[in-house]
């Protein structure tokens, strides 16, 4: 952590493949850019072509490092990860890992991580009487042990489901239990949200953006 609370940042990583033409993560996002000392990377935007070891590792290793938590957000698919998000893994949680685990992989050792995932379908399908014979906390158990490789602090995930289906006021809703969430997540730098809103954080110079390359 950051000594002075008002440099700490909630980097979230957005692995939707068109947020454009997303209805649920985007409006998760509308309500995370509304919240201070929130950075959010479209990772599709800015990697169109994928992401490579040589060109990327790097830039993406210090992206994780510079931030104070961290916030993988996706939809979940074939009850996975899309598949620039496993890209990401693969490149760059090995770089961390295994090539420069005594300075980079130590570097996340504590740093609190959440997920926030999105299911088309109902949670009823999400038990092992559903369709889908497993929950998500399950399903969600390789990112959980990638957390635990790395030390970090493991948060409850934040969860939406039937999002293909959500009238516009539920969206709204997840959006507003979603900047909880996030808020919640803070207080282990803040110990209490500093801001209430993206006004209040222009006055005060903390505006949340999207973060670029």
């Amino acid at each position: 952590m950051h000594e002075d609370d008002e440099q700490t940042v909630t980097q979230i990583l957005l692995f939707h493949p068109n947020i454009e033409r997303s209805t649920a993560n985007a409006a998760l996002a509308r309500a995370a850019a509304g919240l201070c000392h929130v950075e959010i990377a479209d990772m599709a935007a800015l990697y169109p072509a994928g992401i490579e070891m040589e060109r990327d590792s790097e830039r993406e290793a210090a992206r994780l490092l510079r931030a104070d938590r961290i916030v993988l957000q996706f939809p979940m698919q074939w009850y996975s990860t899309p598949a620039l998000m496993k890209q990401w893994q693969d490149i760059v949680l090995t770089r961390m890992a295994y090539i420069y685990g005594d300075t980079e992989g130590a570097g996340l050792a504590g740093k609190p991580l959440m997920v926030a995932a999105t299911m088309g379908a109902e949670e009823s399908t999400y038990r092992p009487e559903g369709r889908n014979r497993f929950t998500v906390a399950e399903l969600l158990a390789p990112l959980q042990a990638s957390a635990n490789r790395f030390a970090m602090d493991w948060r409850d995930p934040f969860l939406v489901f039937d999002a293909d289906g959500l009238p516009a006021d539920d969206l709204a809703e997840a959006g507003r239990a979603y900047g909880r969430a996030l808020s919640r997540l803070a207080k282990a730098a803040f110990g209490a949200w500093p801001y209430g809103s993206s006004s209040d954080c222009q006055e005060n110079g903390h505006a949340a953006r999207a973060s670029g390359a």
